[in-house]
């Protein structure tokens, strides 16, 4: 078998949470991107909950001189943006982003497994934080909604379901297919989520693929799930519909780098192949970030 570094060279990760950011983080973009160099890592995707990442990365652009990894960013429509806001969206895109995050610590999914911030990260700023809801009081889609997903489909952007709940990611990713979005994601499904494997079979059928965090399966993390709960989810859906990404760059928690080599290596002990691994880690995120278009 070849080495672990040799078979995730040229991954791209599509959840990293570096700084600056509301919530402590242990790197910057910059430091993101030059730790994702050590595996060779062909792009990284830079999340925050709270505002566009596309305008740090430009600000920091000189810094990025030199670096291998390519970093991202976009946007995710928690309060802090405005919501489901078109505008925002607009923007970020237009200034080169990537992704846009449909609710994320503002769903009311999140808010019910996190009540009171319980066991996620907690700002070093004090923010409002309130249900943000796709829907309108007629319990339709809002049409704020179908501008989105027509400024991600223009710019060939990366669609996520965010932290909605499955039938909710549903209803946004079948919009999303009506009105030409090709890259859609559902993160960490049995996390938050609650999505089970027939709701994400539903959403693979509209063409998305099924993220999952390699720190959730990492024996180092501070989560620690079995790793045998991921290989069942990626023999269920399939590695053609499958991603890793590390959801990492909180404090005390490992780097995203080892956590891929940990878990990789632990999915090849399992049996899965060096080539599907390759597939989920590096040519299926590759092609939602858009890098050969």
């Amino acid at each position: 078998m070849a080495a672990i570094t040799d078979i995730l060279w040229g991954s791209v990760d599509l959840h990293v949470h570096s700084g600056p950011s509301p919530f402590p983080r242990r790197f910057s973009h910059v430091e993101a991107a030059r730790d994702a160099e050590r595996l060779g890592m062909r792009a990284i995707l830079i999340k925050s909950h709270h505002h566009n990442t596309v305008m740090d990365l430009l600000a920091m652009q000189p810094q990025f001189e030199g670096i291998g990894t390519k970093a991202f960013g976009g946007i995710a429509l928690n309060n802090q943006v405005g919501g489901i806001n078109p505008y925002a969206v607009e923007m970020s895109l237009r200034m080169g982003g990537k992704a846009v995050w449909l609710p994320t610590f503002s769903s009311a999914q999140h808010i019910a497994a996190h009540p009171e911030g319980g066991g996620f990260p907690t700002a070093s700023v004090e923010l409002s934080n309130t249900e943000v809801s796709v829907h309108g009081a007629d319990g339709a889609l809002l049409p704020e909604m179908t501008r989105v997903v027509d400024l991600v489909a223009e710019s060939g952007a990366l669609l996520s379901g965010g932290h909605l709940d499955g039938p909710t990611i549903e209803e946004a990713f079948t919009l999303a297919k009506e009105r030409g979005v090709e890259r859609m994601i559902v993160a960490h499904p049995n996390f938050v989520i609650d999505a089970d494997y027939a709701q994400a079979q539903r959403l693979v059928d509209l063409g998305a693929y099924v993220e999952h965090e390699v720190s959730m399966y990492d024996p180092e993390g501070t989560k620690k799930w079995d790793p045998k709960i991921l290989l069942d989810w990626i023999e269920t859906i399939g590695p053609e519909h499958t991603t890793l990404a590390s959801d990492l760059g909180q404090p005390n928690r490992p780097l995203p780098v080892d956590a891929f080599i940990r878990v990789g290596e632990i999915l090849l002990d399992l049996g899965v192949s060096e080539r599907d691994l390759q597939r989920m880690t590096r040519d299926n995120p590759g092609y939602l970030l858009g890098l050969d278009d």
